[in-house]
């Protein structure tokens, strides 16, 4: 059987290799994607209810582990009604916007170094990190267009808060990046994971020299600070706790998405959870040395396939602790204050990027001159 498929795929020529193993991996990386966003809504669940001393979802599957594909059920059989008040064509448009980009930024992600001769990620480009961010800033014109769709004052109030959040903390987010390809020189991802090799040492070995693994983190103080800021912006762009002034329950009865129901009321929750995912991808890419692991000798591209899926598993095992974090935060911190979003986004962190910028500049600036 093995031997036939192969020989068939020998068969074909470069073009049609390429488009097959492409498909593949879209087709994987899409289920994939969405069974985490199915078991990320589980995963809130348990973490709040532990903080909360409560149980969880537990009756539908051993330790409640069929939950999410009870609510998908759900979502498909419940009545999928549009108010008569609302700009429809608008109406409809918007889940899917507000869910698509962040699929889509999820092509330019490598999940692993080789797996045989392919690859893994879908699309290799040289320009990876720009690609991600004109993918991910429109996200939020789902969410602004659901907002006047709904014909309705909360809706459009949480539509022009989430216009403004992004303004403000998508400048800070692409600021908090520049440092980092100063650094490293390169804007493919591919390329900026393998420069995360190896350890360095922070102090000198006769003072004890403490390694840590090479990830850009850990390489400078000026890094670290990068990453403090996308880390934060992160929050605001995915309308995370402490940052989710356009859903805001308490203050807009849910916000944007008031007015939907079924289906498209689900789109807009596996966007927020795919973009949580996808965000916590992009960090662990950018700051924490994608698929390497340098303390077993997993920081080289794969020479075989169990190589390969080991990579594929230290790079998941890096999203799923962001992804717990981000989780954990929402149930242990309170809300901003929208004038605090502001203040925070415009007066602190996007001058605190403007000067870890120049003062990434001059420093590498001085160590090439040295």
């Amino acid at each position: 059987m093995m031997d036939a498929i192969n020989n068939w795929i020998n068969g074909l020529d470069a073009t049609q290799q390429f488009l097959l193993f492409s498909g593949v991996k879209i087709l994987g990386v899409f289920a994939v994607l969405m069974t985490c966003v199915a078991y990320a809504v589980w995963v809130e669940r348990k973490v709040a209810a532990a903080i909360q001393d409560r149980v969880g979802p537990n009756r539908a599957g051993p330790f409640g582990l069929l939950q999410p594909a009870c609510d998908g059920i759900k979502a498909f059989l419940k009545e999928d009604f549009t108010p008569a008040h609302v700009r429809k064509a608008y109406f409809w448009i918007a889940p899917a916007v507000a869910m698509i980009p962040a699929l889509l930024t999820v092509a330019v992600i490598p999940f692993g170094s080789n797996l045989g001769a392919q690859k893994m990620v879908i699309a290799d480009l040289n320009v990876g990190i720009l690609y991600t961010f004109g993918i991910v800033s429109l996200g939020v014109y789902g969410i602004v267009l659901a907002g006047y769709a709904a014909n309705s004052k909360y809706p459009f109030i949480g539509g022009i808060r989430s216009s403004a959040q992004m303004i403000s903390y998508e400048l800070s987010m692409g600021l908090s990046v520049i440092p980092i390809f100063l650094w490293v020189g390169d804007l493919n991802l591919s390329q900026l994971v393998l420069s995360q090799t190896g350890f360095v040492s922070w102090l000198p070995e006769a003072l004890g020299g403490v390694r840590l693994p090479n990830w850009l983190v850990f390489q400078s103080p000026m890094l670290a600070l990068s990453f403090f800021i996308f880390l934060v912006a992160a929050f605001a762009e995915t309308n995370r706790t402490p940052f989710d002034l356009p859903e805001a329950e308490q203050e807009l009865a849910g916000g944007y998405n008031v007015e939907y129901s079924s289906i498209k009321f689900a789109l807009f929750f596996m966007g927020e959870y795919a973009a949580m995912i996808t965000a916590s991808a992009m960090m662990v890419t950018l700051f924490f040395g994608g698929w390497t692991l340098p303390w077993f000798g997993l920081d080289q591209p794969a020479q075989s396939i169990l190589g390969g899926l080991l990579h594929i598993g230290i790079f998941f095992v890096k999203v799923v602790a962001f992804v717990f974090t981000i989780i954990w935060v929402r149930w242990m911190w309170p809300r901003f204050r929208y004038d605090q979003l502001m203040d925070l986004g415009w007066r602190k962190f996007i001058p605190l990027a403007l000067a870890n910028i120049v003062v990434t500049a001059i420093w590498l600036w001085w160590r090439s001159q040295s």
